[in-house]
Parts: C-alpha cells; sequence; structure tokens
C-alpha cells in the first residue's frame, strides 16, 4: 500500500471527526435534546462510522452504552438520551479504529470487500463513503447549530493528528 495514500486519507478522515467533534462540543443544552433531536443525529453517525470501519461487518458489535445493530438503528428510538460524554467517548474510540485501520491498510486488506445487505464496496472504498456519511451529518448538526447561533464550529482543513502516532 502507497504510505502516502493512507497519510492522505488519513488527513481527511480525520479533519472530518474533527469537525463532527466540533459539532458535538458546540452543541447547547437546549438544542441537544429539542424536536430535532441533536444527540440521536449525533449517534446515528457515530453508529454507523463504527459499522463502516469494521473490517467484517457480519460480525459487527457495537461499542458504548447501547447494543444495537445495523437493521436496528433507524427503526427504533433510544430508551434515554445518550450525553455528550457518552457521544464524545463513542468518537473516541471510533477515532482510534479510524487510525488503526488506515494505518494498517495493506494490499491483502484494500482487496478485501466490505459486504452487507446493502454494499458491496473495497474496504479503501467504504472509508470513502464512510467519511462522506461523517461529512453529511456534519452538515446537518451544523445547519442546526446556525438556526441559533451563526458562530458555527471552524472548518478543519487537515487533522492534526499524525497517522503514525499512537493516539
Amino acid at each position: 500500500m502507497n504510505k502516502t495514500l493512507q497519510i492522505e486519507l488519513w488527513k481527511q478522515f480525520g479533519a472530518a471527526l474533527d469537525m463532527f467533534e466540533n459539532a458535538i462540543t458546540k452543541c447547547p443544552p437546549e438544542l441537544w435534546d429539542d424536536d430535532r433531536k441533536f444527540w440521536y443525529t449525533a449517534f446515528h453517525t457515530l453508529f454507523f462510522l463504527d459499522y463502516y470501519l469494521d473490517t467484517d461487518p457480519g460480525d459487527f458489535k457495537t461499542y458504548g452504552p447501547l447494543k444495537m445493530t445495523e437493521s436496528e438503528i433507524d427503526e427504533i428510538m433510544p430508551e434515554r438520551t445518550l450525553t455528550r460524554n457518552e457521544l464524545l467517548a463513542y468518537l473516541k474510540h471510533c477515532r482510534g479504529k479510524a487510525h488503526t485501520l488506515i494505518a494498517g491498510f495493506t494490499e491483502k486488506t484494500l482487496s478485501a470487500r466490505w459486504i452487507d445487505k446493502y454494499r458491496n464496496y473495497g474496504m479503501y472504498e467504504m472509508q470513502f463513503y464512510n467519511m462522506r456519511h461523517v461529512q453529511h451529518h456534519t452538515g446537518q448538526l451544523n445547519l442546526l447549530l446556525g438556526r441559533i447561533d451563526h458562530n458555527l464550529p471552524i472548518w478543519v482543513s487537515q487533522t492534526k493528528v499524525e497517522l503514525n502516532k499512537k493516539l
């Protein structure tokens, strides 16, 4: 695997995660659990981030306070509102998982397929898809934030965490 491609993918994926974290951190308490469910959009994003980072989606096990399957995530609302700290802990887990996956890419892992009932992608493409999903929901969260405060989280052009450093 070309190390340059790994480093550049991580810089952008890490930046997407940094922007997502900025939105979660900036959310005021009154917006966290209003009728638009800021926290749930953040949880949905983290759940699928975690799922898409898994090399074997058929054997995926969730992290965090709720044990849900991929088929349950869009069908039910969790019984309680998750806290900012719970979601930031989940994000930390996912950031480490992304870092490890990207740093460990080899020709063999890149030739592997990521397959579930909806997708059949190469592992490298799956991570571009994953990054786009994070950015899509980061945009939604920033839209919600912008309705109450025009001082939105800053744009992150590259993550400051290097790929060859331990998280």
